[in-house]
């Protein structure tokens, strides 16, 4: 079946319920902003918290870290893809050395490292590799309260942890016997009240002071019980000494000592640091009043930690939620980079401070001092092993995109997947609109990796925030503001006369009157605002907030009385005037993949999830296609992947490659737009840009120039719409099975292209230089037919397992040859030097076309490891048809595997003979809940049949109604003979419209009009038409003609159920056609539920993992074949196989299984030899299994032998 989509119908319908009123942001924005303040601020700061660096004696010198400076990088995006560099810029820094005895100053300007630097796109280029640094959920820095039970007692007893950014962290805890004590690192226990004596709180009666109005239950008393528990610890002498002794084990020398030892662990800003959030966080938590630029702790913060923590032990004050988002902040890339960047510096303070007492102040420099080692170790540790920096995820643009806006609770500081329970990984209700509640892997990740929200973002202290539209209900008393609001209160004068009465609309000459008033606001009907505001977690929990989709008239005041709303984790209606926010969009709760889901809201969230990242796991395909029923998130999506081009200004197209765009703009200058051509990602999948405008064409601002392999028009197109039945097909879709059409493999459909890149070196060994040549030895001149005289095989070639890329020879070693043989080169000189081929050769199970070379040399200077000569890199690139084992998979988590592909004229087909494209079994739906792929398949069907695409967002899109009324008219247009279907097209995914003439005439003949019937503003009208025209032509008549068109909506309902019931025939907005059997031709027993559905082809292809092996490489100790396609291995017969054949009576397959086709080393060696040459294989020996079990038996002390036969 066809369907064109033809410029003149490429008409897009939305069925969104709600405007939209806040843009999508940029949805790399937080990548790039986070980056961009490290290079600004983050390096400042470290410089500055840095030095000055002092000598050990701190009387000596002084370095200073003046200023620093990236300077432009050496190599562009490109070569350092082509060549395996890392794409970074030079950092420079401004070093002083001031010398104290003589005051003089030495300045130089110093290389410090290569520094990565981030692309436009929010990656970096490590070694020729895209990689992404993802943003991390941990702790925030601050003091958290919990209460713990006491497995012994059953009493809650309060808890609490103190984290610094950096530091000792300081747990508190209570004891049953109300003893309130500290540990510091994790070291020995200290009294809280010693702690307190040795920070100033001397005296007893000091103590109880501080506490008297919270440790005043008449049950528990804390502070006396902590006091009692020592009572030798009297004054802040003793209570130094206690401490000393717990941290380092050991008596101290003095009182300076105990004092200097405790001011290092808590109160020294150089060792101790809370951040300026621990800061905030404290002071919020704790009503404290310390300047928010003090990062370090107080005595001050001790007391007040310790009388929360005795409030909460008597119940007044309710301990902390530790999952709660306002308890975790994101660390963005420049967070992550600036924590080891310190590290590094660390490191160099360390070896600094070393260095300058072997070389004297008198001759320090700036250059015999700094050694940059430790700075670039800790650069390049980051980038290239840190648990935070990934390779990135490039299957598609999608994948790209969302890997950019990952979040993990994993990596340094934070969570392992062992030790994280239930309570981390679940959805907490703060996650709204922050994190999304979908998406997250499905493995032991679940929960600890999640993705950002569509509107969130990451504020400058790392709270994830999400927007809301202010509700406004008092308004400054200003004519602009008040007209057109509706005043909540009577208002009068200053001598009690009445201005306005509560409900009065303000018009001009009540403003004026009002204006006249000395009153600042005016208290109006609560209106929605245009105003946003970003909240984070915390400061949303005081605020009742409503949901987008509450219904307000034009000047945006509620219609209803009471509204549901939320306040915190309570979910409650609540009137219209006391609500403070209201949601800018449905959508906003989920991420960017989750948005692309239409009809999410009937799908079941575990579906969902699986849809969520298996759209992630689509292949680019040679021919992509946008969704006919998308959500409106493609267009977003596509524009902040980085792979399509926009025109940034308004021109016209001067010249069009497929390698380039050239676009002239208004003033006359041309811009050059280079499109990169098969390019390969991390993932072997293909990137290939291509224009979408014409020479002369003039574009505007935002259009579209060029799209990519996961793109169609600037919207993003990760698999193709294909025409769906819902039934089963002689077992072969049994289990999510899926039956498809050989047109999907003839018609290159589902093709997709995959590059494999293979590079060899040739280097200096022990015995000369290896050569790049054609002169191999040992091999046909057919092999070498391909390759150039340097040995390189030509771009276009078509390769195959085992055919030589690159020739290469390598020195071998020679022996001492023989008396005869001196005698021999002695009388006809050198003979050739004895080389080894080393050649680059196609692996095993690898095909395709060489679609670029490139050769690196010292000889033309390019950059090259030492030792290397020449590099050669050979991209291959393969075309991949679809194929029986190929994974496919819809949006909704519907994914199955191919089980057999039918010639078109098997499949069941269509009244008008066109077969389907795809068969799905209808069982995958009611168990697996996700309904949301049926409506998609019935959308689909009408915007295919209609000539249309529909736009259906998620949760406020498309309902039962719109549905009905689309599959109505698609009956209507069907019986009408307006259907135009072309058979030799070669999609099944664009349609002529449907010729609106012959809806019209047929219409009028059944005494409908057309433009009434046939319009979206007249919801269920479309529907009510078609029962009509069906129960009559089912021959329902009634007391007269006219009988069922008198019916209500609800009648005409029942009546077609119950028709249906007793004629098994469908009504029209049941979406259900009748099939005919392809083989056949003749009809199924029932109508089969067909439609248009969005299927992708996924990644696990079944070419990566199927392979072939007669012999190959053995485990050394079982001399078992190895396992798996990359060590070319066998299939494994396990325990339960083996079973298999003893249940059949098998036991030569069995014997010949577990010997001569695994580890019986000289029978497989004798069935190898006689196999060619062709003699009967002889009876298999004892395999190698049984020796090992043998030699373990012996191990133990048993003289375990194997007797043969006498």
């Amino acid at each position: 079946m066809a369907i064109s989509l033809a410029p003149e119908h490429d008409l897009v319908k939305s069925f969104a319920k709600l405007p939209e009123s806040v843009e999508i942001p940029d949805l790399i924005q937080i990548q790039l902003d986070s980056f961009r303040w490290f290079q600004e601020e983050g390096l400042k700061e470290l410089f500055e918290e840095i030095s000055p660096i002092q000598d050990y004696t701190g009387t000596r010198l002084d370095l200073n870290f003046i200023d620093y400076e990236f300077q432009e990088p050496q190599h562009t995006i490109t070569e350092c893809q082509e060549q395996s560099m890392t794409y970074a810029s030079p950092l420079y820094v401004t070093v002083q050395v001031v010398v104290k005895s003589t005051g003089e100053i030495k300045e130089q300007e110093l290389f410090l490292c290569d520094f990565p630097l981030m692309t436009d796109k929010g990656t970096f280029i490590i070694s020729g590799a895209e990689r992404v640094v993802v943003s991390q959920l941990t702790r925030f820095p601050g003091v958290y309260f919990t209460l713990e039970k006491d497995p012994a007692t059953e009493r809650e007893s309060g808890t609490a942890k103190l984290v610094a950014e950096r530091g000792a962290w300081l747990d508190f805890d209570t004891s049953s016997q109300d003893v309130i004590s500290v540990k510091v690192s994790g070291k020995r226990k200290i009294l809280a009240t010693t702690l307190l004596r040795a920070v100033g709180y001397e005296s007893d009666d000091t103590l109880f002071s501080l506490f008297q109005d919270v440790d005043n239950s008449p049950d528990h008393s804390f502070i006396r019980s902590t006091i009692e528990r020592d009572p030798l610890i009297k004054n802040k002498t003793s209570a130094l000494f206690d401490i000393y002794r717990k941290l380092s084990s050991g008596e101290a020398p003095s009182l300076d000592s105990a004092e200097k030892l405790l001011n290092n662990f808590l109160f020294n800003p150089k060792r101790y640091n809370l951040a300026k959030i621990g800061r905030y966080k404290i002071n919020k938590k704790l009503g404290l009043n310390i300047s928010p630029d003090y990062t370090g702790l107080t005595p001050q913060d001790l007391v007040q930690i310790i009388r929360r923590l005795i409030a909460i032990n008597n119940g007044r004050e309710s301990p902390d939620d530790i999952d709660h988002l306002g308890n975790r902040r994101a660390r963005t890339v420049g967070f992550s980079v600036q924590r080891q960047f310190h590290s590094g510096l660390l490191r160099l303070e360390k070896a600094i401070k070393a260095r300058v007492s072997i070389v004297g102040p008198e001759a320090a420099t700036p250059t015999t001092l700094i050694n940059v080692h430790p700075i670039a170790a800790a650069v390049r540790e980051f980038f290239a092993r840190s648990q935070l920096s990934q390779f990135m995820d490039q299957t598609n643009a999608l994948a790209e995109l969302t890997h950019k806006r990952r979040l993990s609770a994993m990596g340094p500081g934070g969570l392992t997947r062992e030790r994280a329970g239930f309570e981390v990984r679940d959805v907490h209700y703060s996650h709204y609109g922050r994190i999304c509640p979908i998406e997250t892997p499905e493995g032991p990740n679940i929960g600890l990796i999640g993705s950002l929200a569509t509107y969130a973002r990451i504020n400058e202290y790392g709270f994830v925030e999400t927007p809301y539209h202010k509700v406004i209900h008092e308004v400054p008393n200003v004519k602009e503001e008040l007209l057109g609001r509706t005043i909540r209160e009577d208002i009068v004068d200053d001598q009690g006369n009445l201005i306005a009465k509560s409900a009065t609309l303000v018009i001009k000459k009540t403003a004026q009157r009002l204006c006249s008033l000395p009153l600042k606001t005016i208290k109006v009907v609560p209106f929605v605002s245009d105003q946003v505001t970003y909240l984070a977690a915390d400061e949303e929990e005081q605020y009742v907030i409503a949901q987008a989709n509450v219904v307000f008239n034009e000047r945006n005041k509620f219609v209803n009385e009471t509204v549901e709303v939320r306040k915190g984790n309570k979910y409650f209606r609540e009137l219209a005037n006391k609500i403070d926010f209201i949601d800018v969009s449905p959508r906003q709760i989920f991420g960017t993949s989750a948005c692309l889901i239409p009809f999410l809201e009937h799908d079941d969230a575990n579906r969902a999830l699986m849809g969520c990242n298996m759209q992630r796991q689509a292949v680019p395909l040679m021919l992509p296609r946008a969704p006919l029923v998308a959500t409106g998130m493609e267009k977003e999506v596509a524009k902040y992947s980085g792979q399509v081009i926009f025109a940034p200004d308004d021109g016209i197209v001067t010249s069009v490659t497929s390698s380039q765009i050239v676009i002239q703009d208004k003033d006359g200058k041309e811009h050059t737009y280079k499109l990169s051509k098969f390019l390969r990602t991390n993932q072997r999948t293909c990137i290939d840009q291509y224009p979408r405008v014409n020479k002369g064409d003039r574009v505007k601002k935002g259009q579209v120039l060029a799209d990519s392999s996961s793109t169609n028009d600037g919207e993003l197109a990760l698999g193709k719409n294909i025409i769906c039945a819902f039934m089963s097909w002689e077992g072969w879709n049994y289990e999510d099975a899926i039956v498809i059409s050989h047109r999907l493999v003839k018609d290159d459909v589902y093709t997709s292209i995959h590059i494999e890149k293979y590079k060899t070196e040739a280097r200096d060994t022990g015995l000369g230089p290896e050569e790049l040549t054609i002169d191999i030895p040992n091999i046909s001149e057919d092999s070498l037919i391909e390759l150039d005289e340097k040995g390189v095989i030509r771009i276009g070639a078509e390769v195959k397992p085992g055919d030589v890329l690159v020739g290469k020879i390598t020195p071998k070693g020679e022996t001492e040859p023989s008396a005869e043989e001196k005698l021999l080169r002695a009388i006809f000189g050198g003979k050739a030097r004895e080389v080894k081929d080393s050649s680059l050769r196609m692996p095993p199970g690898e095909w395709g076309r060489v679609i670029n070379v490139r050769v690196f040399s010292r000889d033309n200077y390019d950059e090259l490891p030492i030792g290397v000569n020449t590099l050669v890199q050979v991209w291959v690139a393969q075309k991949r048809k679809i194929s029986v084992g190929d994974k496919m998979s819809g949006r909704h988590g519907n994914k199955g595997v191919i089980s057999v592909i039918l010639p078109e004229e098997d499949m069941p087909f269509l009244p008008d003979g066109t077969p389907v494209d795809i068969v799905l079994n209808p069982l995958g739906v009611p168990s697996r809940m996700n309904i949301g792929q049926v409506l998609e398949a019935h959308l689909g069907w009408a915007a295919q049949v209609l000539g249309f695409r529909a736009l259906s967002p998620v949760f406020y899109g498309a309902d039962a109604i719109d549905i009905e009324d689309a599959l109505a008219r698609v009956w209507i247009a069907w019986n009408a003979g307006a259907v135009n279907f072309d058979p030799e097209s070669s999609s099944g995914e664009d349609s002529a419209a449907a010729d609106q003439g012959k809806i019209k005439e047929w219409l009028q003949g059944h005494g409908f009009v057309a433009e009434e019937v046939m319009n979206e503003k007249n919801r269920g009208m479309a529907r009510r038409v078609s029962l009509i025209l069906w129960l009559e032509e089912q021959g329902i008549k009634g007391d007269g003609d006219s009988y069922v068109r008198n019916l209500s909506d609800e009648d005409l309902e029942h009546l077609s159920q119950k028709i249906y019931k007793e004629r098994r025939v469908y009504p029209p907005t049941f979406g259900k056609i009748e099939l005919r059997d392809g083989k056949t031709g003749m009809p199924f027993d029932q109508p089969v539920a067909v439609g248009n559905i969005y299927m992708m082809k996924l990644i696990h292809l079944v070419e990566d993992k199927v392979h072939a092996r007669s012999t190959g490489p053995y485990s050394l100790i079982t001399q078992q074949p190895l396992g798996g396609k990359a060590q070319f291995g066998g299939q494994r017969f396990g325990e339960m196989e083996v079973w298999a054949l003893e249940g059949y009576g098998a036991a030569h397959t069995l014997q010949e299984m577990l010997t001569i086709k695994s580890d019986d080393l000289m029978g497989r060696a004798k069935a190898y030899e006689a196999i060619v040459k062709g003699e009967d294989i002889q009876q298999p020996g004892i395999p190698e299994a049984a020796k090992v079990l043998f030699m373990e038996l012996r191990s133990l002390g048993l003289a375990v032998e194997l007797l043969s036969e006498p």
